[in-house]
């Protein structure tokens, strides 16, 4: 780097940090003034001190990020169709963090806006498919504009995650401290549902849910860092190995206190996808398969057997195969939700009704169907199919076994995630989401930053 632009950076980093201290100094003495409620001060201090960190050091805003994807406390704004609009403290940071960053690109010019990714695409052309049968919907009358802009927010949130990882990462040190405090806050959220179960809670759920909470998203955000701990565990060091299956017991039975069926089902195609996928530990794998399916229906816990024995508990009667099966109503209505996001589909097939179209039906491929027809179903199976194919890229062809184990864990979390959502929205619940797109910002750039690295990565940029 030549003296001139090396003076620039720092005369960059200078200016850049000034105006971030100094406007951090004003909003503080903004609330010390005029006084805000004590939830909505600390949230606001937070993204003060969140804009500070992203323009002087993005690496850190993000870590505080990664804390407060499960760690942040909510707040209500309004009401929609009947249910709250909720607002959640790292919504806030999110895009504060996005807009620090927008400044450092601007300062910074050398850095660009968007690294090159076989993913961006996908996501460009899925949420431009959102957006334009929202227009639609809303022309038609068919949709509220207010909870239209609420939910499209939330989807542009998961993607200005992953365009701002992508872009910040740049070794694999900085990807090794993003998975520590991923795998941290993992083992906190495990102490909290271990303290709600031993305080007699039936079912157990997140941080900050407010009162009835949803313990299918804590289901469906455990399956994931299983998964991703599990890749670790198969390539990884003997002691860190033996630190990481501590943590894999220990998480194992608060996703069974979640009592989630979906999530349950949904472990079994993510541990034959580390058995089918894995170059490594192929036969301990096979080995713990064999005894789980033999020992499992007599020691499972109560509650286990309780909920499972529950599906089938009176309340409608199916003929499948020749065979009357009966289910319960949860049950039911994860079954028929396929036959109303039908109903729905048929009237609007090529665009749908525009986000959000209609009720919770507790099934991704539905609502997706539902809401952009099936020019934005095939484009969310692009998205999906090109996230199948870059984090298996990532596997085959990552430099060292760190790397591997990230991309192994997520592409098997990814599966299971997959399959969960036939009975849950999975890919629209933001305590999932956020970390799931944190790890596939990481995931599209181990190629490129782990030791030696992949060849020719090429292959990721063709479509």
């Amino acid at each position: 780097m030549d003296d001139t632009k090396l003076l620039n950076i720092k005369s960059g980093q200078t200016i850049t940090g000034v105006i971030a201290f100094l406007f951090s100094i004003l909003a503080i003495g903004f609330i010390a003034v005029y006084g805000l409620p004590g939830r909505l001060s600390f949230v606001f201090v937070l993204a003060c001190l969140a804009l500070l960190l992203s323009i002087i050091k993005t690496d850190f805003a993000l870590i505080v990020l990664i804390f407060s994807m499960l760690l942040s406390p909510e707040l209500r704004v309004g009401q929609i169709t009947g249910r709250q609009v909720v607002i959640r403290a790292d919504d806030i940071m999110l895009f504060i963090v996005f807009f620090g960053w927008l400044a450092k690109m601007a300062i910074y010019k050398e850095l660009g806006l968007l690294r090159t990714s076989a993913l961006n695409t996908p996501i460009l052309t899925y949420i431009s498919i959102c957006i334009i049968s929202s227009l639609i919907g809303i022309s038609r009358g068919q949709i509220n504009l207010k909870e239209t802009v609420f939910y499209i927010l939330k989807y542009f949130e998961y993607f200005l995650l992953f365009f701002m990882v992508t872009n910040n990462i740049k070794d694999t040190r900085q990807i090794k401290i993003f998975i520590y405090a991923l795998i941290s806050v993992c083992f906190i959220i495990g102490l909290y549902a271990w303290q709600l179960h031993l305080l007699g809670v039936t079912r157990v759920t997140a941080p900050f849910e407010g009162e009835a909470g949803e313990a299918n998203t804590l289901a469906g955000y455990l399956l994931l860092m299983m998964a991703t701990i599990g890749g670790l565990i198969i390539h990884s060091s003997y002691k860190l190995r033996l630190l990481l299956l501590g943590l894999l017991v220990f998480i194992i039975p608060p996703f069974l206190f979640t009592l989630s069926r979906g999530a349950w089902f949904a472990f079994i195609p993510m541990y034959l996808s580390f058995l089918i996928i894995s170059k490594r530990a192929k036969i301990a794998l096979l080995f713990i398969l064999i005894i789980a399916v033999l020992i499992l229906p007599w020691s499972l816990p109560g509650f286990v057997k309780t909920r499972i024995k529950y599906t089938f508990v009176p309340g409608k009667t199916y003929n499948i195969y020749g065979k009357s099966i009966t289910f319960d109503e949860s049950t039911i209505r994860r079954v028929e939700s396929w036959s109303y996001a039908f109903k729905k589909w048929q009237k609007r097939p090529i665009l749908g009704y525009g986000v959000p179209a209609g009720i919770v039906t507790d099934n991704q491929y539905g609502r997706v169907l539902r809401e952009t027809g099936i020019v934005g179903f095939m484009a969310f199976v692009w998205l999906m199919m090109m996230i199948f194919r870059v984090a298996y890229y990532a596997y085959r062809f990552s430099g060292d076994d760190f790397s591997r184990g990230i991309a192994l864990g997520f592409l098997c979390g990814f599966i299971g995630l997959l399959v969960h959502g036939l009975s849950s929205e999975v890919f629209i619940i933001i305590r999932i989401m956020e970390p799931f797109w944190f790890l596939a910002a990481i995931v599209s750039r181990l190629p490129e930053v782990s030791v030696s690295g992949a060849k020719d990565t090429s292959i990721l940029f063709k479509y």
